[in-house]
């Protein structure tokens, strides 16, 4: 079975057959004929598919997030060979790089456990191919923002020596490709309000709860 045989597997594989998606999305993993391995997972605020490559976690969507568009969004920006990968699976140390499978495993760990209140700051490779730009700075400066605090977007442009660039920030992030992992739900508007919110703003106001009864 060649490298496009086992692409055309994995995406044809039913549903319901979890255990195979994932043997087959190691393997595939393993002789590197996968750029972007995903995961769906359940979560307290709505199902989150995530995104991993051999360099780490990529990208995190929300549940009303369209996902044939993230799919399609994925492929475009870092890679054609987008494989689903539907339950946990081990790391494989003969790959190169990160495994991609582990990164999965861990940021769902992880991601759980912020979410139950048992973790303050991540700890996961990342790959930040889709941080680029100015946008790639704001939102690499979002973790300076510790748990249970906030900034504005005001303050956070004018930390990066650009003052008059409030509204780039907030379109930074409302395009954050790793939200949780990188808290742009902790950046509100210059007046106190809560701006916008990929997730929406129910779980903005969930997640900033959380945080400051911890």
């Amino acid at each position: 079975m060649n490298g496009d045989d086992v692409i055309d597997t994995l995406r044809g594989a039913p549903a319901d057959t979890g255990r195979l998606r994932d043997r087959l999305a190691r393997e595939a993993h393993q002789e590197g004929l996968v750029d972007v391995l995903v995961r769906s997972v359940d979560s307290p605020i709505g199902g989150l598919l995530l995104a991993a490559t051999p360099q780490g976690l990529a990208y995190v969507a929300f549940e009303g997030e369209p996902r044939d568009e993230v799919l399609q969004m994925l492929a475009a920006k870092i890679g054609p060979r987008v494989v689903q990968a539907s339950a946990s699976g081990s790391p494989d140390e003969a790959t190169g790089g990160v495994d991609a499978t582990g990164v999965l495993d861990d940021a769902t760990t992880q991601l759980h456990d912020y979410l139950a209140g048992r973790l303050r700051e991540f700890s996961l490779p990342l790959d930040t191919v889709l941080a680029s730009g100015f946008r790639g700075l704001v939102q690499r400066r979002l973790p300076d923002v510790g748990y249970g605090h906030t900034a504005t977007y005001r303050e956070i442009a004018t930390a990066l020596d650009k003052p008059g660039a409030v509204r780039a920030v907030g379109t930074a992030c409302a395009t954050n490709p790793l939200p949780l992992v990188w808290p742009c739900h902790r950046i509100l508007r210059s007046d106190g309000g809560l701006g916008g919110y990929r997730g929406g703003l129910e779980v903005k106001r969930r997640l900033l709860a959380m945080e400051s009864a911890a």
